[in-house]
């Protein structure tokens, strides 16, 4: 008879100690009670009745997931390979449990596809240029799609967007045919800038001849800085008071 008891005893006590369950501060225990949902039990040492209830353990902490590499044909029909990086996490452990077999593979599966049909809509000038707005409208749309089954999708991230060799050419000749434009706009603007400056020297000078007489003066200056051979030229005032004298001078008339 001690055989059978102690037999008993043990069967007992091993079912007391697989009756609890614990949980850290992380996770959540959603429990069923004979197949029925019953209640979701927070952290810590947590009954659970062998045989009539049974607990499924979910993580509440953000889950990285990487996004494998999907094939993409841009709006401008370009071939591109885009991945991308998901940070989502489990806010209703009763939904991520009951409304989804397995959300992790669901959430993957949702991002692949979602991926290719956003960035199918966009050439690829903003695939390269407008990542900050691409990644915002896939975690919209994603977290829109994955709020039935519980889960809060806080970021999604584009990583790499490779090219074939034949459009990095290309795309590297653009950007050279765009620097050379630039310049060209650049040195206009320049030469419109400097003309418009020479116009107004001019009309300056014009109005107030010391100011004719001071660049003339900067002139020789700069002549006798540069050169032995000093090259006097002489304005234009002192041939024009030359001629007004020869016309005060002329031959007198002779009498009739």
């Amino acid at each position: 008879m001690a055989i059978p008891l102690l037999v008993v005893i043990g069967v007992i006590v091993a079912l007391i100690i697989a009756s609890f369950r614990v949980f850290r501060e992380y996770e959540r225990g959603v429990i069923f009670l004979l197949g029925r949902f019953w209640k979701v039990k927070g952290p810590g040492l947590r009954l659970v009745v062998p045989l009539i209830q049974q607990s499924v353990k979910i993580d509440l902490r953000l889950i990285t997931m990487d996004v494998p590499t999907q094939d993409v044909i841009s709006k401008d029909n370009v071939s591109v390979k885009v991945n991308a990086v998901l940070y989502f996490r489990v806010v209703d452990p009763e939904r991520v449990v009951i409304q989804v077999e397995n959300y992790f593979m669901a959430t993957n599966q949702l991002a692949q596809t979602t991926l290719r049909s956003v960035l199918g809509q966009h050439d690829l000038d903003e695939m390269l240029s407008a990542r900050e707005k691409l990644n915002h409208n896939i975690q919209s749309i994603l977290d829109e799609h994955t709020e039935a089954w519980g889960i809060k999708v806080a970021n999604v991230e584009i990583k790499h967007v490779d090219l074939d060799e034949s459009m990095v050419r290309a795309i590297a000749r653009q950007a050279e045919a765009e620097r050379e434009r630039r310049a060209k706009v650049i040195h206009a603007e320049g030469e419109y800038q400097a003309a418009a400056q020479l116009v107004a020297a001019a009309k300056r000078i014009a109005t107030q001849p010391e100011a004719l007489q001071l660049r003339y003066l900067q002139t020789l200056a700069d002549i006798s800085n540069q050169s032995k051979s000093i090259v006097i030229p002489i304005p234009l005032e002192i041939f024009r008071l030359l001629g007004g004298q020869e016309s005060t001078h002329t031959a007198p008339t002779k009498p009739s």
